[in-house]
């Protein structure tokens, strides 16, 4: 089994990373393989509503100018799909919105291409908004009839400067269920 995540955030190893990085651990331990991939630096191009994913239903993206063919590719190829953001004005960034608008379309134009994957989304944030982000990337799973994952608490980690969120305890401890939750779902989906 593998747990596939994108980090939306600009920063490739900052608290969102962390925070990825606190699921991975517990996933890892139950045998299951992880990675993770930045958006960073990749600039990927929203969805352009051409509609071409539907006609040529060939389980990609008809706008193969950047990484986001070689995202959806490794999304169908997981059991588990993590979505990590920063909160950027109370959204998620512009990065992981651009990955979600275009396999969410593809997806859809080849039958739901991730249905019964299991999803978890993971925000970072300093203040407020984070709940928007968090809402935002299940609709993602919701409308692709993805099972989520749950945790202790809403997969949320505080710190605004690079490495704030090793002093949230209590965000350490929701990803740490997060994660445990995640593999025993798995576990339980492939049995």
């Amino acid at each position: 089994m593998k747990v596939i995540a994108f980090n939306g955030s600009a920063r490739k190893n900052g608290n969102t990373t962390m925070l990825v990085g606190y699921v991975f651990e517990e996933l890892e331990k139950e045998g299951i393989g992880t990675e993770l991939v930045h958006l960073s630096g990749e600039h990927p191009h929203g969805c352009i509503a051409c509609y071409k994913c539907f006609k040529n239903k060939n389980r990609r993206c008809a706008v193969d100018i950047d990484c986001i063919n070689d995202c959806i590719e490794k999304m169908e190829q997981a059991d588990g799909i993590i979505l990590a953001s920063p909160t950027y004005f109370a959204d998620l960034s512009t990065e992981l919105k651009a990955l979600i608008d275009r396999a969410g379309m593809t997806s859809r134009a080849n039958g739901d291409m991730f249905r019964r994957k299991v999803g978890a989304a993971v925000v970072a944030r300093r203040r407020g908004g984070a709940i928007h982000v968090f809402d935002s990337i299940n609709h993602f799973f919701t409308i692709g009839q993805m099972i989520i994952v749950g945790s202790s608490y809403w997969n949320i980690g505080v710190g605004r400067d690079r490495g704030d969120v090793a002093e949230d305890t209590e965000g350490i401890t929701t990803m740490r269920d997060l994660g445990r939750n995640m593999a025993w779902l798995l576990k339980k989906l492939h049995s």
